[in-house]
């Protein structure tokens, strides 16, 4: 029987949720962390289908997915804080959870904080990182300039960004929030976001450009016709690091929300088959 439960953590600044998803009547082998995506603006962490969910818990496989909080109002600094210290919360409570080991998992952005968050200093490595067309912005020319996809959108307003409050925000409604990154898209200003200061410490402490090693095998996923992250960006991710990948050529980024999709279906097939391989 498949058991979802919510738990509350509160940190310094504010109050953060997170949902576990497991499957009663299995012997639990791991404990997946999971992130979701959207752009570090927008996002839930109940975006993830029931397809995905059913296939891993079945599998063995608890998932945690959490909250993080979200730019314009707070910036990568903050964001990253949190990730790692999402990661070290279930590091310092493992023994509720059978001190099973974990994997990281995250989809788009949540890749990326993943990737981030691993090549920084983490009191216990996981065995696993699943990225799931993720980044670490290391080719500059998607990110940085007017994208040729969000350009066939209709034209959003700088105004968008009015919606924002001064508070922090760690679920963003894709109806309220998804212009914003659209917007920051069109204009190629996507990054003053969630960062602001000098460009060299940018790809000094968020980007992935001086990291050669991960303290763990990557699962990385991307299809050669992401109309959202570049495709020269997976190759570069993933000739930097021990790896394992799997390419579809579906023409949408996140091609896992279709899960009526052979790709999806196969993609999960060989991301149980990465998981067992690294328990």
């Amino acid at each position: 029987m498949k058991l979802k439960s919510n738990i509350e953590i509160k940190t310094e600044n504010y109050i953060k949720n997170a949902t576990i998803y497991s499957e009663t009547n299995i012997t639990q082998k791991a404990i997946i962390l999971y992130f979701h995506g959207g752009g570090l603006v927008y996002g839930s962490r109940e975006d993830l289908p029931d397809l995905h969910i059913d296939t891993l818990t079945k599998a063995g496989f608890s998932i945690i997915s959490f909250d993080y909080p979200l730019a314009p109002e707070s910036k990568i600094d903050v964001i990253l804080t949190d990730i790692i210290q999402s990661i070290e919360y279930y590091i310092s409570n493992s023994d509720k959870y059978d001190n099973l080991p974990y994997f990281l998992w995250g989809r788009s952005a949540g890749a990326y904080l993943c990737l981030l968050a691993a090549s920084k200093k983490l009191s216990k490595a996981p065995n696993g990182i699943l990225s799931y067309y993720g980044y670490g912005f290391l080719c500059r020319d998607w990110f940085e300039t007017p994208s040729d996809y969000y350009n066939t959108f209709p034209k959003v307003s700088e105004n968008c960004i009015d919606a924002c409050k001064d508070i922090i925000c760690t679920n963003g409604s894709l109806d309220i929030r998804y212009s914003i990154y659209v917007y920051a898209r069109q204009t190629g200003k996507w990054k003053n976001l969630f960062y602001q200061g000098r460009e060299k410490f940018f790809f000094l402490d968020y980007s992935l450009a001086l990291c050669e090693t991960m303290p763990c095998p990557i699962f990385f996923t991307h299809s050669i016709n992401d109309n959202d992250v570049s495709y020269n960006e997976f190759k570069e991710l993933s000739s930097r690091f021990k790896c394992s990948t799997f390419i579809v050529s579906e023409p949408m980024h996140d091609f896992d929300r279709n899960t009526q999709s052979e790709s999806t279906k196969k993609l999960l097939e060989k991301t149980i088959e990465f998981l067992n391989h690294n328990i």
